[in-house]
């Protein structure tokens, strides 16, 4: 397998340089750029390499939302996985809409995230058992409520 190039794309900093840190260490991986907002991000795909980028939803200036749907209209390759908190489900079905390929909860195991990249950059979709799980638990609590 050839080196896969990533994209981090989260407003803070020190996630960014943890997450960077622990994707250094697997050598199939090769970060190519780092975005604190979707401006951010269309700015590196336009002008460096990228097969995955690693996308936070709530970012200022262009949330991962629009820089999902955007950078697709750039790249229809381009592979985004979301990466996301618990009590965003709300923004779970517009990443799908606008081409995300995977879900990550911010919390997630290295080797999870390694196993996500791997998939997606396959051609698959990735999306964490916790956070299906999670997701899961809230429709059926609201089931019950109704």
């Amino acid at each position: 397998m050839s080196n896969i190039k990533i994209v981090l794309a989260d407003d803070h900093k020190l996630f960014r340089n943890g997450l960077r840190i622990l994707l250094d260490a697997f050598e199939d991986f090769e970060i190519t750029g780092e975005a604190a907002n979707g401006e951010e991000v269309l700015n590196i795909i336009n002008n460096a390499e990228c097969h995955i980028v690693l996308m936070d939803i709530n970012m200022p200036v262009m949330d991962g939302i629009e820089a999902t749907r955007k950078g697709m209209a750039i790249n229809p390759d381009l592979k985004v996985i979301a990466l996301s908190m618990y009590g965003e489900e709300e923004y779970y079905h517009r990443m799908v809409e606008v081409g995300a390929k995977g879900f990550l909860l911010k919390d997630s195991d290295i080797n999870e995230v390694k196993e996500a990249i791997i998939t997606v950059y396959n051609g698959g979709s990735y999306f964490s058992q916790e956070l299906l799980q999670h997701v899961i638990q809230k429709i059926r609590s609201r089931e019950t409520e109704t």
